[in-house]
């Protein structure tokens, strides 16, 4: 890395992570960003605080009582203190969270060539490739990823959904079904934990809200001390539901990174940027970050759910009180004014704070 060329970060973003550790390059300089980060992690050696929630125990088919109303007692606690949980129960047999997994790991394991049919530019945000290009001085993720509109069925630009394996589209299309069900269920009971009318947050994202498939795929590193796989941020949607195979994805909390344990019965409910200015800042939109590693590959699956183009959001009037003033404005489109600080390398909620 010392005494290389640096090339521009256009250049690194038109080739694929990929293909550099396949070419056996080292990480270049546009993507070390951990030099100086002594922010303190877990060793993985300790059972992960990180709660798991039951969600079968929250369905509307749940018999009412005490399992239900500890469960939801949980489930605000998780929000409230991690902005996060293990959803387990969520009525997606792991058989075919398996299928997901694979089918991904395929996808990402054809020919570059094969791969490049999908490709976006570096400017363009859906398709194959990497997120577009970061204003100058920020790193680069060392991953690469498939950025797909799911839902609704309009916004679909098929030219970018993979053909090979056979089985992607059919899988990727009952998947989305899956979660448009895992969204309804987790946002209702979001509502039902805060004592709130359970379509309240429904109602905010709307009967249209978006749903955003990111296939991450991330490759070996010779310096996972000094390259992460993606950096440090907050979403900007509603929420977001991750799928993992491998460990790598971390938390931050008290000025500490936790690492999301591996459970293959398990989905990651994330809070993003959206339900924190819904929820009036009672539910936490944590900042999380991914490692690299230097002897695995890793594969993941985030959706993200967000509300409708346009649609005004903004805190629950019954969350608003004499005790707990209004901490957010009302706005629309935040996912887009998240994305020009995340590009800068900050947050975006200080700016729709009252």
């Amino acid at each position: 890395m010392a005494g290389a060329l640096i090339q521009p970060a256009e250049v690194l973003l038109s080739k694929r992570v990929q293909e550099m550790v396949i070419n056996g390059e080292e990480p270049p300089a546009p993507y070390i960003c951990r030099e100086g980060d002594s922010t303190e992690e877990d060793d993985g050696s300790v059972e992960s605080p990180i709660p798991i929630v039951d969600l079968s125990l929250l369905s509307l088919s749940a018999p009412c009582g005490d399992d239900n109303e500890d469960e939801l007692h949980k489930l605000k606690s998780a929000l409230c203190s991690w902005g996060c949980f293990q959803a387990i129960g969520h009525g997606i047999p792991s058989s075919f969270l398996d299928e997901i997994r694979q089918v991904a790991k395929e996808f990402f394991g054809q020919p570059m060539e094969e791969k490049k049919k999908y490709a976006k530019t570096v400017t363009e945000f859906e398709g194959y490739g990497a997120d577009p290009v970061p204003e100058e001085g920020q790193p680069l993720d060392w991953s690469d990823r498939l950025f797909l509109d799911v839902y609704p069925e309009d916004k679909q630009k098929l030219k970018f959904w993979p053909e090979k394996p056979d089985s992607f589209r059919d899988i990727l299309k009952e998947y989305t079904e899956k979660m448009k069900m895992v969204t309804k269920l987790t946002s209702k009971a979001m509502a039902k934990s805060l004592n709130l009318e359970e379509n309240c947050f429904l109602d905010q994202f709307g009967e249209q809200g978006p749903l955003q498939a990111r296939f991450n795929y991330y490759s070996r590193c010779q310096r996972p001390d000094l390259v992460l796989g993606l950096k440090p941020h907050s979403d900007g949607s509603g929420y977001t539901i991750i799928l993992q195979d491998e460990v790598g994805l971390q938390i931050l909390k008290d000025d500490k990174w936790h690492t999301v344990p591996q459970n293959p019965h398990a989905i990651l409910v994330l809070m993003a940027d959206q339900m924190e200015i819904m929820t009036n800042g009672i539910f936490k939109s944590p900042v999380h970050r991914v490692l690299s590693n230097s002897e695995k590959e890793r594969v993941s699956l985030a959706v993200f759910y967000t509300p409708e183009a346009g649609k005004e959001i903004g805190p629950v009037d019954d969350l608003v009180n004499v005790e707990r003033p209004r901490v957010f404005k009302n706005v629309k489109d935040y996912a887009d004014l998240h994305w020009g600080y995340y590009q800068r390398g900050t947050r975006a909620l200080h700016t729709v704070q009252v």
